[in-house]
């Protein structure tokens, strides 16, 4: 049939380039169109994939402590640390708190790192719990979070191994023996780290982490002061709810919000206040129950609202500070976030993936701080340190008796 077409020699040339032309565009169109679905079957198997190996690693909400498809921390030897420390020697103890003694380690690799020292209840059910906390904490990865590296168990003694942090803790910079170090720019990115690493905490991490102890001696410095939130995880965490009451009291007096400290009633709000009082501290170089001067009986934040109530409250801020670092307006901002972190309502304080977007802002908060409650300049509070027991926190409740609102 196409012979009986060809009526001349140049009719059939040109026939014959024509269909050559037509089959040409037709492979080309058939392999884009067959390399296109190629692509996108490679694509759905990849997002099928994807999903699976997300549903497989999610963590069941159910777990008391979500941390059962985790990856467990290192197991290290006991007598290796043991050896690591000089025998948890003085020397080598490098802090002290309510949920145990922290000393200097120098392993066998040439690695320093920073041993806790912890002593955990026998019984089954304490063993377990504890062991998913562990297991729970070093899985938390977050530049302004200290690194849990592993740990070490012996009878009922357990070993956290930590990351080192050469700067040690802020409060040393702020009224310790190195007060006065720190510029107006360090302070403020330790204020905004501090931010980022407990809004990580609270509502990044697959599991709400309240820390229950935020205080300036619990934030340590590396080499750069960047600050690195410690302790995170020690005391229970919250359930699912999102509130509870806890016979359990683990905080500093001074540093605890109200609620907490008299009533028990935990939320990520009482990490908050907590971080509110850090912040004064970090702008005035005060510590929260340090009144100065004989003169002066208020405690930190009681003299914080009296000069923001008189639009004085620059007078805050650390006389050894270069006024040459910082803009007033800039400083006056930042202490009115810490006036909304330590407000009496709970529910007018703001999260802190709030707070660290007011920080970054240049604007002051649009909703002005209510009145704080804080300790009167008669309590006996003055002193007390950080304690776990259940026997302090009643000894705590009754001490801040003389807590008003005023």
């Amino acid at each position: 049939m196409f012979l009986t077409h060809i009526s001349s020699p140049n009719q059939s040339s040109q026939f014959i380039l024509s269909t050559g032309k037509s089959r040409g565009k037709g492979a080309i169109v058939g392999a884009i169109l067959g390399g296109l679905a190629f692509l996108l079957l490679l694509g759905l198997l990849a997002l099928f994939w994807t999903w699976r190996s997300m549903k497989l690693k999610k963590p069941r909400r159910g777990d008391i402590l979500g941390a059962t498809e985790l990856q467990g921390p290192t197991n290290f030897n006991y007598h290796d640390l043991k050896a690591a420390t000089n025998n948890f020697s003085e020397k080598s103890k490098i802090g002290e708190g309510g949920f145990g003694d922290v000393f200097k380690g120098l392993l066998k690799n040439g690695k320093i790192v920073a041993v806790k020292r912890l002593s955990v209840m026998q019984t089954s059910r304490a063993k377990e719990d504890f062991e998913s906390e562990v297991k729970l904490i070093s899985n938390v990865q977050h530049r302004n979070l200290v690194r849990l590296l592993g740990c070490s168990r012996k009878g009922s003694e357990c070993l956290l191994v930590y990351e080192y942090m050469a700067n040690s803790s802020l409060d040393k910079f702020l009224y310790g023996e190195r007060r006065g170090t720190l510029n107006w720019k360090q302070r403020f990115n330790i204020i905004v780290g501090m931010a980022r690493g407990l809004a990580y905490l609270h509502q990044e991490f697959h599991v709400c982490i309240i820390h229950r102890d935020i205080k300036s001696s619990n934030v340590l410095l590396d080499d750069d002061f960047q600050p690195k939130i410690a302790d995170f995880g020690l005391a229970r965490l919250l359930p699912d709810d999102h509130s509870h009451l806890s016979t359990r009291f683990a905080g500093t007096l001074g540093y605890t919000a109200p609620e907490y400290a008299i009533h028990g009633q935990l939320s990520e709000k009482v990490d908050t206040y907590s971080f509110g009082i850090v912040i004064l501290e970090i702008i005035s170089g005060r510590k929260i129950n340090d009144t100065r001067t004989e003169a002066e009986t208020q405690y930190l934040l009681e003299s914080a609202w009296k000069l923001y109530e008189n639009e004085d409250v620059i007078k805050l801020v650390d006389g050894s500070l270069d006024h040459e670092e910082y803009m007033p307006e800039e400083v006056i901002r930042i202490i009115e976030i810490a006036l909304l972190c330590t407000q009496s309502v709970v529910a007018s304080r703001p999260t802190m993936s709030e707070v660290v977007v007011l920080l970054l802002s240049r604007n002051s908060p649009e909703i002005l701080p209510t009145r704080p409650t804080f300790i009167d300049s008669i309590s006996r509070v003055r002193g007390e340190t950080s304690t776990s027991s259940s026997s302090t926190a009643s000894k705590a409740t009754a001490s801040i008796s003389h807590l008003s609102a005023r």
